[in-house]
């Protein structure tokens, strides 16, 4: 943001100094000695005239120093009426001490005695010099050094010895070393001491590019010392600045002292340019960015030296705003700005609610880093707000004081920044806001291609982070501080808090997600929230710890990489349960964790752990949903779902039953058998509903118990109700129902194999029941056996075969040789 006001101020102390020197000049030097000469002339205007080799000659003296000397080439004095001509006038005025070496000539002035008018007829023209030396040196002598004069021409000149009032409706033009200009018509009360410039004055400033100053009407004052005009217009090739009225205050020296501009105070400034070639760096015209501004009132104060600036105050709906891509504005009540030598502006304190906004860029670019996301609208507020200027042109730092908010937005159609008033509310606005609040604001300025931009922030202490959007709870963070980067084309691109930091989504207790962390970065971008730091999440009754979390502040989806481990505690008993029916809290672990608010889904990937009690269940990514209690496990050819279940059995030995109701009969002897053993069930995937108590397995199902293995295509394990489980047992594993396996099924035991299409085992009595293929079964000593069903047991050699009535029962028996 290039800020210009110094030399438009510096135009402003340029324009008092030319006005004060030149047309107050007339006033203070040609009027006040011009007159008084022609009131010394006798009532006879031939009396004590001498007559020289040049005409004739007039002084006056006092206290032994001439003050002034009239000279004329020929004097005329009609005796009809009195009147006198005076042909080839000089006239020189030394002042009451001789500091002055002033001269004002004309061809012809004309005396009317009884009127007491002096006209000037045909051109005057009025030379203005100091002579400091003049009251050490020889009396009438001219200065050694002709410093600064000013020369001053007009014609037709009236002026009344009796009134002193002097008018002409003629062109008064004046000339100085630093600036020519013109004013047409001037009139002096000689009563009131007021000289008015009637119309269209213009001053040409040589000392400042040639800037030229335009008003409409101009009065100049003796006491107070003072010059002001109507409609100033200070236009230079960089810009142009007007007001309705402006005063120049001026010391006794005639020097500006301060200007005052009041009613709409404008300006329009073009920032430096671009290369030679006409373009910038950026590819943008050498003409560069325009600068406006405005205010109700600004006052200029100079320094002691002449021609510097110390300050400069706006007030009254300060504003400013820089076009371009993207635009940037600003509003204050009031703005002092302070001035450094060569008229340098060195800071800006903006007060009484100050504001700095920018809307996002219409053709959005993505930042260095890739980031997706819509532009933003930004702004800053605060009671005060300080800027650190560099070169007078470019803000370097900026600094708040007071109650500080930066607010964020989803960019709004073109047109629709508001001037004067926060940005929307989160009902308003098309989509996201996000507000940051602390303390303290501390933020540096970047220079990219001749452009000013906002890059870093700093706010502390108690940073704040309030993310709203529409329908709706806000998300908030906080933390001891927050550091924003800008993007060059407008909007934050990150917020990265540190100290303390703390998160929640405002959801009901049931939903609600909060987080804590050492640091945390936010990009308004996606609304991603990124934890690190010993970072632990909850939400509902979830806690999570991981090395880094990731917060979807617009979404409420949660993420965690390293080390992640997930306890959903307040959990109620399930009596119908199995898995994960008991009161005791269930724990997952895993490399990474994807939480979903909605429907409070949480899914783990990366050798995937999770268990309550003795239920444990591994696999690649496991996906559970914490309020029914239901999972999907997802495994690999070489990383399989893994789940342990147990059965208890049998208490007592069983002898086989020679008899088969209905079919052949195999037995051998009873073996004796354990309490209870685990059966280990692998697959590619497993669904499991712990209302249902089933588990669903899919893809390469591998079910291994202590004395066999059985192989499907999938299958469905039925667990028993927590509530007819006692004792230890409910600490324990789930414990098995029955197995449903379906599609190439192999059950293999020491001895023998059976195949078949579904199985039916029953964890109660040791069955399995196979049919489909049809099955068959074979046992290394009694051969072969097929049928529609068959029927064995886990711990003898009982085979059951049923037939049907269109199939025979099948047995294969192995001879030994």
């Amino acid at each position: 943001m290039a800020l210009r006001i110094y030399r438009l101020r510096r135009l402003l102390a340029g324009t008092a100094i030319v006005l004060s020197l030149a047309v107050a000049g007339i006033y203070f030097y040609a009027r006040s000695r011009a007159p008084n000469v022609l009131k010394s002339f006798p009532g006879k205007i031939g009396l004590d005239i001498k007559q020289t080799a040049n005409g004739f000659q007039y002084s006056n003296s006092k206290g032994g120093r001439t003050q002034f000397t009239v000279q004329a080439h020929d004097v005329k004095e009609f005796k009809v009426n009195g009147n006198a001509e005076l042909h080839g006038v000089s006239i020189v005025l030394y002042g009451r001490d001789s500091t002055r070496f002033d001269r004002i000539s004309g061809d012809d002035f004309s005396f009317n005695q009884k009127t007491g008018d002096v006209v000037a007829r045909g051109e005057v023209e009025i030379d203005l010099l100091g002579n400091p030396e003049g009251g050490t040196a020889v009396d009438q002598a001219a200065p050694k050094e002709m410093k600064n004069p000013i020369h001053l021409k007009t014609r037709d000149l009236v002026f009344n010895k009796d009134s002193g009032n002097a008018a002409t409706d003629a062109r008064v033009d004046f000339r100085t070393p630093q600036a020519t200009g013109w004013a047409v018509g001037v009139k002096y009360d000689g009563t009131t001491k007021l000289m008015t410039l009637m119309s269209q004055v213009h001053l040409i400033l040589s000392t400042a590019h040639d800037a030229v100053l335009e008003a409409e009407h101009g009065v100049i004052t003796n006491e107070p010392r003072q010059i002001e005009l109507e409609h100033p217009r200070l236009t230079r090739a960089d810009g142009v600045m007007q007001a309705e009225h402006a005063t120049f205050y001026l010391t006794a020296e005639n020097q500006v002292e301060r200007v005052l501009a009041t009613g709409n105070v404008t300006s329009e400034t073009r920032s430096p340019g671009g290369s030679a070639s006409g373009e910038s760096a950026s590819g943008e015209s050498a003409q560069g960015k325009e600068v406006r501004g405005r205010s109700d009132r600004a006052e200029f104060v100079m320094a002691s030296q002449q021609n510097q600036l110390r300050t400069a105050t706006l007030t009254g709906s300060v504003h400013f705003e820089q076009e371009g891509e993207p635009p940037l504005q600003g509003d204050s009540g009031r703005a002092i700005l302070d001035f450094g030598g060569h008229n340098e502006l060195r800071k800006v304190h903006a007060l009484d609610g100050a504001r700095l906004y920018q809307k996002g860029a219409s053709v959005f670019q993505p930042s260095a880093k890739g980031q997706a996301g819509t532009p933003q609208d930004f702004e800053l507020k605060a009671p005060v707000i300080d800027f650190d200027v560099v070169g007078g042109h470019f803000l370097r730092h900026a600094s708040t004081a007071g109650a500080a908010q930066i607010t964020i937005a989803d960019a709004q159609p073109a047109g629709s920044m508001p001037a004067a008033s926060s940005l929307p509310s989160s009902s308003q606005a098309r989509g996201q806001r996000t507000v940051v609040t602390a303390g303290k604001f501390d933020g540096d300025f970047a220079t990219a291609a001749g452009k000013n931009h906002l890059a870093h922030v700093h706010g502390a202490p108690a940073a704040r982070i309030v993310n709203s959007n529409p329908d709706q709870p806000d998300r908030v963070s906080t933390s001891e501080a927050v550091d924003a980067d800008f993007l060059p084309l407008g909007g934050i691109e990150a917020l990265t808090q540190t100290g303390h930091v703390a998160y929640t989504d405002n959801e009901t207790p049931d939903k609600r997600t909060q987080a804590w962390s050492d640091n945390a970065r936010y990009t308004p971008a996606d609304q991603v929230l990124v934890m690190t730091g010993s970072p632990r999440v909850t939400s509902g009754s979830m806690a999570t710890t991981a090395k880094m979390v990731r917060v979807n502040r617009a979404t409420g989806e949660s993420e965690a990489e390293g080390d992640v481990k997930s306890t959903y505690n307040e959990v109620k008993e399930q009596p119908d349960g199995a898995l994960l029916a008991s009161s005791s809290p269930i724990h997952v672990t895993a490399p990474k964790m994807t939480a979903h608010n909605e429907p409070g889904v949480a899914l783990y990937t990366g050798n995937a752990r999770l268990w309550q009690d003795a239920n444990l269940i591994q696999a690649p990514s496991i996906e559970f949903d914490r309020d029914r209690r239901f999972l999907t496990a997802q495994g690999t050819a070489g990383q399989p779902v893994q789940t342990v279940l147990v059965q208890t059995e049998k208490a007592q030995t069983e002898k086989a039953d020679a008899s088969n109701a209905g079919g052949n009969s195999n037995s051998t002897k009873a073996q004796p058998v354990p309490a209870s053993s685990p059966i280990a069930i692998t697959s590619m995937k497993l669904t499991y509903a712990d209302a249902e108590r089933k588990a669903h397995y899919e893809g390469g199902v591998v079910a291994k118990g202590a004395d066999f293995t059985a192989t499907s295509n999938s299958a469905d394990a039925y667990l028993l109700p927590r509530s007819q489980m006692t004792g230890k047992t409910q600490q324990g594993p789930g414990q098995l129902e029955k197995i449903v396996a379906v599609g190439n099924v192999i059950v293999k035991q020491p001895n023998r194999r059976a195949d078949g299409e579904q199985l039916v085992y029953t964890a109660a009595d040791d069955k399995f029941v196979l049919t489909g293929g049809p099955p068959s079964i074979f046992d290394a000593e009694q051969g072969k056996i097929t049928g529609v069903s068959l029927t064995f047991f886990r711990h003898d050699d009982r085979v059951l075969v049923d037939g049907a009535a269109s199939a025979s029962v099948v047995t294969t028996t192995r001879v030994a040789q």
